[in-house]
């Protein structure tokens, strides 16, 4: 049971963090000759992004040129291939959902990879994102309220992961349009929201295609993700936190968040979106978030 609790921690943990930085038009004029670089390599591939924040995030690594190069090869090497069906229906959705100058979220739902069957058991109730007052994303997600044993009787691990993977290129999308709107360089958060999850029982697939896709985002999303928020851990799970978290490396450390309290009391998600119909629970979650950030 310790084993599997261990493992269940790991795999909420998100390994990309970016920090603050400069003034998106700032940085891009600063790295205009890397990004014009990296446009040039993109040229030779199919479906290759058009934005330059895109090209940005990479020119914010800390790796060499030539890593950098080989990571933005390697990612759209995957763009063009078999993550061509992936992207291009994030990229529609994004712009359907945003033809009427506000955000409507039922055609990114509806164009999701397997939609008939993951919006039977993935709701806006159990895992949605929204802004935070920052002005980045925060991806949130309840698990215990996902009866993932239901749902993966009908997915495969492969299919799980490639929703997952959609999701994440819809928030990208998402928070490179926000950077140029805003001028800032947007992030996404995560809070994971972690009562009522089980530490024994489940499915294993589901918990595999999520570390499947977080895994596989680190390595396509360069300098997008930000801190990730462990919520309200079981008793055990916490207790298991305090031995184990010394262990991790001190820039892991600093990306993990734990707490009690957040997310605690909302039944359903849809609580602290914008449009939702509790402004205390929105305002009260953003307060909560703003404090963990700071």
């Amino acid at each position: 049971m310790r084993t599997f609790a261990i493992r269940f921690f790991i795999l909420f943990i998100h390994t990309a963090c970016i920090s603050a930085f400069a003034p998106v038009s700032d940085l891009l004029s600063e790295h205009s000759f890397k990004i014009t670089e990296l446009k040039n390599i993109a040229s030779q591939y199919s479906n290759a992004p058009n934005d330059s924040v895109f090209y940005l995030r990479y020119c914010l690594s800390e790796k060499s040129d030539q890593e950098i190069q080989a990571q933005l090869r390697s990612t759209l090497e995957w763009r063009s291939t078999e993550g061509k069906n992936i992207c291009d229906s994030a990229s529609k959705a994004v712009e359907a959902a945003m033809a009427l100058g506000k955000w409507d979220n039922a055609p990114v739902r509806d164009m999701a990879p397997y939609a008939s069957t993951v919006n039977k058991f993935i709701t806006p109730s159990q895992c949605l994102t929204t802004t935070v007052n920052s002005g980045d994303l925060c991806y949130c997600i309840k698990a215990g309220k996902i009866n993932d044993s239901a749902l993966m009787s009908e997915l495969s691990l492969e299919q799980m992961t490639e929703f997952f993977l959609y999701c994440k290129e819809v928030n990208a999308l998402v928070a490179n349009i926000r950077s140029v709107e805003t001028d800032k360089l947007v992030s996404v958060l995560t809070a994971n929201d972690l009562s009522g999850v089980k530490l024994v029982g489940g499915d294993a697939a589901f918990r595999k295609a999520l570390s499947a896709a977080s895994n596989k985002a680190n390595q396509l999303y360069p300098n997008l993700s930000g801190p990730t928020f462990l919520l309200n851990l079981p008793t055990l799970l916490s207790a298991l936190v305090k031995v184990f978290t010394p262990l991790f490396p001190e820039e892991v450390r600093r990306r993990l968040k734990f707490e009690q309290g957040p997310l605690k009391d909302v039944n359903e998600l849809v609580e602290i979106s914008p449009s939702g119909r509790s402004a205390e629970s929105r305002n009260l979650f953003l307060k909560q978030i703003e404090n963990l950030m700071a």
